[in-house]
């Protein structure tokens, strides 16, 4: 007769309980990049535990890079993509101007997506936030304030209607870059025309309609671009003409 083979019963820890239900809730979709978590009274009522257990859970996953610590004081979820990837690209970026075209490009491949699928996907809590979205930064053209924020946000939206964890964490993960490389030439922008293209992409969406969703982002995207590209030209051709400037300068003083 085979003697059947017993495994010891583990004996977890209550904090340890508390972080796999939070890793859980991350896993899952139901609490994504940037949310924060309730304050800590409210924790330990829903959890019924310590103060102690969970302030051991929460440094717990903050080690682990699943939450961080806001200058607030809050404890949010964390873009598990973020770090090694954002660091070197908000370097590049500033360094190069055309590691901002390249990051265009890469928006196109994942913003286009991003659409169609929200089409297919938002529910009415998705299309409400997109909307939300969109009369924010009406609200901030009309008092003359800077939207740059606004904008980011309503393409995290995009993105977080289109129910795809991995892209949401991808989509956060370049937040800061996406507001710092745009609000670098949002002067240039025409903000009442961006306000209208991402009214459009939220109909599309409302619609249920992929091909036109991803037709209005790429609308929206290329007219990103080409004010980009504008500006960009004429950065180099004003540092062109100061280079041949100071040239002519040098040349003047060193014939007297």
């Amino acid at each position: 007769m085979v003697r059947p083979t017993f495994e010891p019963i583990k004996q977890e820890k209550i904090s340890t309980k508390i972080a796999e239900q939070i890793k859980a809730l991350i896993a899952k979709g139901e609490l994504k990049p940037g949310d924060l978590l309730p304050p800590e009274r409210e924790l330990v009522k829903v959890f019924k535990v310590s103060r102690a257990s969970l302030r051991e859970a929460l440094k717990s996953l903050t080690g682990m890079g699943f939450l961080e610590i806001t200058p607030t004081h809050r404890t949010i979820v964390k873009s598990l993509a973020a770090g090694r990837i954002t660091e070197p690209l908000d370097y590049l970026i500033r360094e190069d101007i055309h590691t901002v075209f390249e990051l265009i490009e890469v928006r196109k491949a994942i913003e286009i997506w991003n659409a169609y699928y929200a089409a297919e996907r938002a529910n009415d809590e998705d299309v409400a936030q997109l909307e939300h979205s969109v009369e924010s930064m009406r609200t901030k053209i009309e008092q003359h304030s800077s939207a740059v924020e606004e904008d980011a946000n309503f393409h995290i939206a995009v993105s977080q209607a289109a129910h795809n964890k991995i892209q949401t964490h991808l989509m956060v993960s370049i937040y800061d870059i996406l507001k710092e490389s745009i609000a670098n030439y949002f002067d240039n922008f025409k903000l009442n025309y961006i306000l209208d293209q991402h009214s459009r992409v939220v109909a599309a969406i409302r619609k249920k309609d992929p091909v036109l969703a991803s037709r209005r982002m790429r609308e929206h995207l290329d007219y990103v671009e080409s004010v980009v590209k504008e500006h960009a030209a004429s950065q180099i051709t004003e540092s062109d003409w100061k280079s041949s400037a100071n040239a002519i300068v040098g040349r003047n003083s060193g014939s007297n």
